[in-house]
């Protein structure tokens, strides 16, 4: 992935990863498009060697889709043991 960090990049991908450290860490990211909440979510991630976990909203997407990602990201979490950061957007 290529990123442009500058100062400000910086201090938010430390703070992210700061929260993901935590226990029961987490965090709403707000912003406006294309200011790189995704981007720079995924980097901390990667810095903290968690695993990351995202859904896709597609066309037909219903609650059982829903239930199904959240069993699985649940089950990826709890029963394997695995550190997963779970990334949901908004598009």
């Amino acid at each position: 992935m290529d990123l442009v960090m500058f100062l400000d990049a910086c201090d938010h991908v430390n703070r992210i990863c700061r929260v993901l450290r935590q226990p029961l860490g987490n965090s709403l990211l707000l912003g406006v498009g294309g200011s790189g909440r995704q981007s720079l979510t995924k980097l901390s991630t990667y810095m903290n060697n968690y695993r990351l976990y995202q859904i896709e909203v597609v066309k037909g997407y219903n609650m059982t889709n829903w239930r199904d990602n959240l069993k699985f990201a649940l089950m990826q979490s709890g029963v394997e043991a695995k550190v997963t950061t779970f990334l949901f957007v908004d598009t």
